[in-house]
């Protein structure tokens, strides 16, 4: 139900009848130990991670179906993946970045640029080109974040 503003005394007493305990900040040795506790994941883990996945699936994509035209697309799918995360990921997490809501659109934009342009020159730059090994690569790459943050989530569960 919600509090006409004129009923003040209803509004303080809805808001000031907080169970929770007050919050204490930290101390640096308490802050240290939390951070121990809970380690953070570079974002460079997940792209080497997709990087070399990225070649692991053209390595298997080049044998299973004997054609290096096909491995090179599937490796240039991989690349389509990670370049443009790692520049994004240089603009954002990089040295002397602003770490502001802007600049990660701003780096946003110019990684999904950057991957339609990987995109569009395709054709030109892997010849001949296997739409099928390169997008497939792309997509499974792609997906490997997922993966990773899950056996993060995983690792961080057991080791608590």
């Amino acid at each position: 139900m919600p509090f006409d503003d004129t009923d003040s005394d209803a509004y303080d007493a809805y808001w000031h009848d907080d169970k929770d305990p007050p919050v204490q900040p930290l101390t640096r040795q308490e802050a240290q130990a939390l951070a121990a506790r809970h380690p953070s994941m570079s974002v460079w883990h997940v792209l080497a991670a997709q990087a070399a996945f990225g070649v692991l699936v053209a390595l298997v994509w080049g044998v299973l179906s004997r054609s290096s035209a096909s491995a090179v697309s599937a490796l240039y799918g991989g690349a389509v993946a990670v370049v443009p995360s790692a520049l994004m990921a240089r603009g954002v997490f990089g040295r002397g970045a602003a770490g502001s809501v802007g600049g990660l659109l701003v780096w946003e934009i110019l990684k999904l640029c950057l991957t339609g342009a990987m995109l569009a020159l395709a054709p030109r730059v892997v010849q001949p080109l296997d739409w099928a090994a390169m997008l497939v690569t792309l997509v499974l790459c792609l997906k490997v974040i997922g993966v990773v943050l899950l056996m993060w989530q995983g690792r961080k569960k057991n080791s608590v």
